[in-house]
């Protein structure tokens, strides 16, 4: 078996299908077909469950990808021998929404114009990024995985607040809530248990809901009060934290890398500058949000 079969078998175990691997190989998927066929007579044994709903991986599929992702990078590390100026070639972040829209642009930008040759891709997903199908090079989590053959790096604490438009009425109090909208995620797509804010209040349900964290900023800019994070407020001036000494959450963020790149110089690199600036990004904002809070502060 040689490395262009491997490259195609990856490419459909990672797409889960023909025509989700066809774009990324430049093959029609009929030739894709008869290639993976090929490689499962070659090996005398079956890679793939076929279904109209796509491939799915077999025992020894899994295992297959499992080692052919690691000679993958083993590859991709060689050929990053003697490529010291700078970081180049593509890289793609997976992220939830809030941290891509409001930290990750600026961010990445930053680290971009330091190296000219270097692609950015911010993948902004409302779940978790499969880094076992290569949807992405590093992902950013608000928890650590449990499993996988995965690194995990804590890369910094971020905190959340009530907050509602600055022309509301006053909230000074719990009870001042009660008959105003409340703004939160839909309850049955929360994908991470650190993302169901709205338990530390013991209220009732959303009455305006959103899988998105910017679509929720919205929301509550036009009418009603949310959890949000800290460092959205600079983003939308017509908000502030209400009742910070009462609501006050504390979640972190995590950089999940797959445990075959550690060896990579430029992914490790790229790696160390996203967190230092990510880290440096959520306290300038995170100051920020602090000059929006109300001028009164309720007592419990």
């Amino acid at each position: 078996m040689n490395w262009d079969d491997m490259r195609v078998f990856l490419a459909v175990a990672r797409a889960e299908g023909l025509s989700g691997a066809a774009p990324v190989l430049k093959m029609d998927p009929a030739t894709l077909g008869r290639r993976v066929a090929r490689l499962e007579r070659h090996l005398g044994a079956a890679l793939f469950v076929k279904s109209p709903q796509g491939y799915a991986l077999t025992d020894l599929g899994e295992r297959m990808r499992d080692r052919a992702a690691d000679a993958e990078a083993v590859l991709s590390q060689a050929m990053e021998v003697g490529q010291n100026a700078g970081l180049t070639g593509q890289i793609r972040i997976g992220a939830p929404d809030g941290v891509a829209n409001y930290l990750l642009p600026q961010v990445c930008a930053a680290i971009q114009a330091e190296n000219p040759d270097l692609e950015v891709q911010i993948l902004a997903l409302p779940r978790v990024v499969n880094l076992s199908r290569r949807e992405a090079d590093m992902a950013i989590t608000v928890s650590p995985p449990a499993a996988g053959r995965l690194t995990v790096q804590r890369i910094t604490d971020y905190h959340l607040h009530l907050a509602t438009r600055r022309d509301a009425r006053p909230i000074r109090h719990l009870d001042d809530l009660k008959g105003r909208p409340l703004v939160g995620y839909i309850p049955d797509m929360i994908f991470d248990k650190e993302l169901d804010y709205l338990g530390d209040l013991g209220g009732g349900g959303v009455q305006l809901a959103s899988n998105s964290v910017a679509v929720q900023m919205q929301m509550v800019r036009h009418a009603g009060v949310g959890i949000v994070h800290d460092f959205a407020l600079p983003a939308v001036p017509e908000l502030m934290r209400v009742l910070v000494d009462v609501v006050a959450l504390k979640r972190s963020f995590y950089l999940v890398r797959h445990a075959s790149d550690r060896q990579s110089a430029r992914l490790t690199g790229f790696a160390e500058a996203l967190c230092a600036g990510l880290r440096a990004e959520v306290g300038r904002l995170e100051q920020a949000a602090r000059l929006t809070d109300a001028p009164l502060v309720c007592d419990t």
